[in-house]
């Protein structure tokens, strides 16, 4: 999460569902302005599908849709344990409608018209709530990861790292045994501008296992043939 809203070190991928172009334009707009990752979709099937292929930090969901609505969606992903942050959009502002998207696993609910500094300091609060508002400090055996103060350690040894490779490593690092594919890790750390055949990715994740691995026994940093890198649930 980079740009103004940089809290979280890589950057937050936002899908945004929402069938009224001049709206969905000017939220796609104003979180890009503050270094998100956004995608759009106008029809219920198609942000279905995305949802359900791909990885996001939030979904913005607005419930009238053409294809399946909202709450339809919202429900199948639960059905589906994931459990990706969702706020819901809506011009309709019913308290049933309300209370029946909360019930079905909706964290935040924004009616419109909306100004895009409140929705951005909803989506940075679902993600507070759902990775552990509190989280300062991430570890995996001896290493140790400062997440305010940025500094990396094992055991009684301080690690330097480069920005990039601080935020890649921290990516990794709240997810465990998530498998993160080359093109996942380019959204979240170097954002939505970049060059699709560069290699920074391989490069950065070399520069890693040489940091941070001991002298001897596995990676920390899993190489997942054919699909992507993921950080062991359990490290030395």
């Amino acid at each position: 999460m980079l740009g103004s809203y940089s809290k979280h070190g890589y950057i937050m991928k936002v899908l945004v569902v929402e069938d009224d172009r001049k709206i969905a334009s000017f939220v796609q707009k104003g979180l890009r302005e503050q270094g998100f990752t956004v995608e759009v979709c106008v029809d219920g099937n198609d942000a279905y599908s995305r949802a359900t292929r791909h990885s996001y930090d939030v979904i913005l969901l607005d419930i009238m849709l053409p294809g399946r609505d909202g709450l339809s969606i919202l429900r199948a992903l639960r059905e589906k344990k994931i459990t990706v942050p969702v706020i819901l959009l809506t011009a309709r502002a019913g308290l049933n409608e309300r209370v029946e998207g909360l019930n079905l696993g909706a964290d935040d609910y924004l009616p419109k018209p909306f100004y895009v500094e409140e929705l951005i300091a909803r989506i940075h609060a679902v993600v507070r709530r759902a990775t552990g508002e509190r989280l300062t400090q991430l570890s995996a055996g001896a290493l140790v990861v400062n997440l305010i103060t940025r500094v990396v350690q094992r055991g009684d040894e301080q690690i330097e790292l480069t920005n990039r490779d601080f935020n890649l490593l921290e990516l990794l690092m709240r997810s465990p045994g998530r498998v993160f594919t080359r093109t996942q890790i380019l959204e979240h750390v170097w954002g939505y501008d970049f060059d699709p055949q560069t290699n920074v990715v391989e490069a950065s994740i070399r520069r890693l296992r040489v940091k941070i691995d001991p002298p001897s026994g596995s990676s920390a940093i899993e190489t997942v043939r054919g699909v992507g890198y993921r950080f062991r649930r359990e490290v030395q």
